[in-house]
């Protein structure tokens, strides 16, 4: 049984190959883009109730995604990815994102996370440099569910956003950081746990870019310093420039209505 599951979700190489902005790629992003749009005209008159349960539901999808990927992996690629782990932001929001409407200490928190999620998952989206370097073909287990979760997380903090971005207050920005600086320990604890040999394997994952510069640009020895902290600038001033834009667009909408 295992040998025939594995035959249809392994992944398969190609004529034709998936690639960074080729015609598969793009197909994906119009998709989710496509996708925002529809969901957002479909619901943008309803009740305030109405907006909330479609926001949950996308986080649920997305989080539903995850889990199952654990006990799909096996089927798709012999083994279980560590580096799958929620030590990445994209994989980390989605689970605090999730625990963030349900969880009441972590409510006051949960457009902040939302808002990070956005940020990383489709930075990813964009650019799917860990599917991309598999060089499979584009109708595989492996590039469906990557670009898939990703593209839900995108379309869920992008409906956050709109539905619920009077959260977005300058006075309580400093949040943002709070959950930058928790994403950044939480991505050390993982690379510390689990970098290293084992029997026969090597591992390096270099969780949320903490341990190791992705562009080369500085040195391996002191990247591990420069990172944690050039990552929190980094994150930080994007979701100020959303902060921004936000604040910008409910303005005009102000004058337009007022």
């Amino acid at each position: 049984m295992y040998s025939k599951v594995h035959a249809i979700f392994a992944d398969r190489k190609g004529d034709v190959l998936f690639t960074c902005f080729g015609v598969s790629h793009i197909c994906y992003i119009l998709f989710f883009i496509a996708l925002f749009f529809i969901v957002h005209m479909a619901t943008s008159k309803k009740s305030a109730e109405t907006k909330t349960r479609t926001v949950n539901a996308f986080i649920n999808i997305a989080f539903a995604m995850y889990i199952l990927d654990f006990f799909m992996m096996p089927f798709a690629y012999g083994y279980i990815d560590i580096e799958k782990l929620p030590f990445h932001a994209c994989t980390a929001m989605c689970v605090m994102c999730f625990l963030s409407r349900r969880v009441k200490f972590l409510e006051k928190y949960k457009i902040h996370f939302a808002l990070l999620g956005l940020v990383s998952n489709f930075v990813y989206l964009i650019y799917p440099a860990g599917v991309m370097w598999h060089a499979v073909a584009p109708v595989t287990y492996r590039v469906i569910q990557t670009l898939s979760f990703h593209g839900v997380m995108t379309v869920f903090g992008l409906l956050a956003l709109v539905y619920e971005g009077d959260g977005l207050e300058w006075k309580k920005c400093h949040r943002n950081l709070v959950v930058l600086v928790g994403m950044t320990i939480w991505a050390l604890i993982g690379n510390i746990l689990y970098n290293g040999a084992a029997g026969d394997y090597s591992h390096f994952f270099n969780w949320f870019f903490v341990v190791e510069d992705p562009f080369g640009l500085f040195d391996k020895n002191a990247a591990s310093y420069i990172m944690p902290f050039l990552n929190i600038a980094l994150f930080f001033a994007v979701e100020m420039g959303v902060y921004a834009i936000y604040h910008a667009v409910v303005k005009l909408k102000a004058k337009r209505n007022g």
